[in-house]
């Protein structure tokens, strides 16, 4: 398993985090396989979606925020329930598949770590599993 870490600069970010997984696989020497990408943070998700235009994330988190506000009458006394419920919607894992030794993702399709309760240091962890190349271990 390798392990990323992802600082992030404020309360509620999308980092795209697709580089980062790219060159894990590509270093795993797996050829045919897929990579699990999981965050085990509760106020803090993982998702695909589209990377090329930046406006896609903003409409996201504006949505989730409409969705779920910050301050509701939550039972939760920290004071970021609503990160916890936004982590639950978006999910803590994403599962790819790796064909020909790269990560299979859509032309405009990115990986992001979605932060719900910043700015933090965080853990994103990705397990792959697969056939090598011959000669590797």
């Amino acid at each position: 398993m390798d392990t990323l870490r992802v600082q992030s600069g404020a309360r509620i970010e999308f980092v795209n985090i697709t580089d980062q997984i790219k060159r894990i696989v590509a270093q795993s020497g797996v050829r045919e396989g897929s990579a699990l990408v999981f965050v085990p943070h509760t106020t803090a998700g993982i998702t695909i979606n589209e990377a090329a235009d930046p406006s896609v994330v903003q409409d996201i988190n504006e949505a989730l925020s409409k969705l779920v506000p910050y301050r509701g009458s939550y039972r939760h006394s920290e004071g970021n329930s609503d990160a916890h419920i936004k982590s639950s919607l978006v999910g803590s894992s994403v599962h790819v598949i790796i064909s020909a030794g790269a990560v299979v993702l859509g032309t405009w399709q990115g990986i992001f770590f979605c932060e719900f309760d910043g700015p933090r240091s965080r853990k994103v962890h990705v397990e792959i599993v697969g056939k090598r190349s011959p000669g590797q271990a």
